[in-house]
């Protein structure tokens, strides 16, 4: 539609996940009518997110060193383990301010629409963290849809004969949210994780 330079923009920006065509230009035109400081502030931070963040050796959680702030820190307990899909799980959790112990990143989900399977995510190198004899609790904190319901049935199988005590997070109704709304599924999964009060 545009031509050169601004139409190169729009369609790189078009491949982020999230943005839509007509986001994609409404950035697009932000960026070109924005302060050249502002411009060059944001192209440096990409440029330095590429050459500095990389993957923590530990638990693949990103990190601008061989492990992330939270393999490093000695606070933390290595008893209870809790697995995630990917690094932002991580800020969720953390948000919370409810955990202390450790995380392993699997890098995904698995998928075999989309042919992710069991080899493409850190299952492996989980199994590795597993076979040291640390890790009293691993709690399955994959998404609660059908990949991720199929990621953690996987993982539970696999664990449960070394003996350690495998938990999924809990799942159900949202605080402010109505019962008339709720899903089959999630409304089930708030009964199977009531508690006394």
């Amino acid at each position: 539609m545009y031509e050169g330079a601004i139409q190169d923009l729009i369609d790189e920006l078009g491949r982020l996940p999230g943005v839509g065509p007509k986001s994609a230009q409404r950035i697009a035109f932000h960026i070109l009518s924005a302060d050249p400081v502002d411009v060059n502030r944001l192209a440096t931070a990409l440029r330095k997110v590429k050459e500095l963040v990389r993957f923590c050796t530990t638990c693949f959680n990103v990190a601008e060193s061989e492990q992330c702030r939270i393999c490093r820190d000695t606070r933390r307990s290595n008893e209870v383990l809790c697995v995630v899909e990917e690094p932002k799980d991580i800020v969720a959790i953390e948000r919370t301010g409810e955990f202390r112990g450790r995380y392993h990143v699997l890098g995904g989900a698995i998928n075999p629409l989309e042919g992710i399977g069991p080899d493409n995510l850190r299952i492996r190198e989980l199994m590795l963290r597993l076979g040291l004899g640390e890790t009293k609790e691993l709690i399955l904190a994959t998404d609660p849809n059908t990949e991720g319901e199929a990621t953690a049935t996987y993982l539970a199988l696999l664990v449960k004969p070394m003996g350690i005590n495998v938990t999924r997070l809990a799942s159900g109704l949202p605080v402010g949210g109505d019962l008339e709304y709720a899903d089959e599924i999630t409304l089930g999964r708030a009964f199977e994780g009531r508690r006394a009060v």
